[in-house]
């Protein structure tokens, strides 16, 4: 006859068992999101660019202890290639890991919609296992629009913010009078083209559109015919919503050409190379719009943290907006006091956040953050308007107008759709 011993468990066995339910504590100590953006290719620098910014807001997130009193933030990574497909594989991969947030916006409106629209799906499907969107760079408006999901929140401003604040600021510049549209041929290309015609028209009725073309994102290799029917029109200046090396190599064209064009775009600036190209083309004035630029005066917070920045990565900060994304985050996650998506989606929706470039604010009615835009061109160190270069150049950033995102705020076409309603 068997005995069963009522012994107790000896030390190795005990020591086993107190591991595991270690590690099943850690595990659920852990919130998981998940970076989705170009880090191959063409645009590889500016994936690499936005993951750096990532992970140091959420290196220091963790540093002071995380979220909800000792959850830790973990970052996992995946590579866009540019591509919706691409995208869909890193979703599943990063569902798969148990990532409960997204974080992108490199890789361009239409990808980043199809992630949304992706991770929609997913959640009506898998009640109690939902993830949500945070995008900091893809601006296309209908995404916070016609296209809008409880699930998706915009961190940037989106197109008609920007162009409306360039629109304020050609408005009050009257050597601006013949516009060429050069845009990339995808969803936001369009957006930037479209709403430029429709913005800086109604500013400036007296400019005159004088030609528009697309073309192939991140394909072409030499954008000399695109200048010289950009010469061949008359125009002074190029609305344009061109990053990377689309931008970087117009401009090389441009210079190559020696023609003295104005550039009007969205975040170019933002972007490793340009302020580089501007001064290597030694021609041209491109103007672009961010929430904050390098060099910007009366800016101590972003100071402070650029220095710090610097110090720990070896790398310039670029981009306050990217930094913050994820402290929005871990403030909403306190804010419900749960990582349970719905809860912390509800939490993100009206919340104040007092950021680097002071406070900001989610719209409940359609997830945009309204934050602050400023105007500026990239320009010669005068010791003024521009007191310092940027890239290793002699060229900086000088401030033209500043902008609250109340000013810049647009109406929208939102019907928000909440769980449960």
């Amino acid at each position: 006859m068997l005995k069963f011993s009522r012994a107790p468990l000896a030390p190795i066995a005990l020591a086993s068992l107190l591991a595991l339910s270690g590690a099943a504590q850690a595990q659920q100590s852990t919130y998981k999101i998940a970076y989705i953006d170009p880090l191959s290719g063409p645009f590889a620098n500016v994936g690499e660019l936005m993951l750096m910014h990532v992970q140091y807001a959420i290196e220091e997130i963790n540093a002071k202890g995380g979220v909800l009193g000792g959850t830790k933030l973990q970052l996992l990574q995946f590579d866009s290639k540019l591509s919706a497909q691409e995208s869909q594989s890193a979703l599943q991969a990063a569902i798969d890991q148990g990532a409960k947030a997204i974080v992108t916006g490199g890789s361009g409106s239409s990808v980043v919609t199809a992630l949304v629209q992706s991770v929609a799906r997913w959640n009506q499907r898998n009640p109690g296992k939902e993830l949500i969107v945070l995008n900091h760079s893809s601006i296309d408006p209908e995404m916070t629009g016609k296209t809008c999901s409880f699930w998706h929140f915009q961190t940037e401003a989106n197109t008609a913010m920007k162009m409306k604040a360039l629109a304020n600021y050609i408005k009050k510049t009257p050597d601006v009078k013949k516009v060429y549209l050069l845009n990339q041929d995808y969803a936001h290309g369009k957006q930037w083209a479209s709403y430029g015609r429709q913005l800086v028209g109604l500013a400036r009725p007296d400019v005159q559109f004088v030609g528009e073309t697309l073309h192939p994102i991140g394909r072409v290799k030499d954008f000399s015919p695109y200048i010289a029917n950009i010469k061949q029109s008359g125009a002074d200046s190029v609305i344009t919503g061109n990053w990377g090396q689309d931008m970087t190599l117009l401009l090389k064209a441009a210079g190559d050409a020696g023609y003295n064009l104005r550039y009007f775009n969205h975040s170019a600036g933002s972007v490793p190379g340009t302020v580089l190209a501007v001064s290597q083309a030694k021609l041209g004035q491109l103007t672009w719009v961010a929430e904050w630029h390098p060099g910007q005066a009366d800016t101590p917070r972003v100071d402070a943290l650029a220095k710090t920045y610097k110090a720990k990565t070896g790398k310039d900060f670029l981009s306050p907006r990217i930094d913050f994304t994820p402290r929005l985050l871990a403030a909403a996650i306190n804010k419900a006091g749960s990582t349970d998506t719905v809860k912390v989606a509800t939490a993100l929706e009206d919340m104040t956040f007092d950021s680097v470039v002071g406070p900001i604010r989610m719209r409940a009615e359609d997830h945009q953050l309204l934050l602050p835009q400023v105007v500026n061109t990239i320009a010669p160190v005068d010791g003024k308007s521009v007191k310092s270069g940027w890239e290793g150049t002699n060229y900086g950033f000088r401030t033209d107008a500043v902008y609250t995102g109340n000013e810049l705020a647009q109406g929208t076409d939102c019907k928000m759709v909440r769980p449960g309603g």
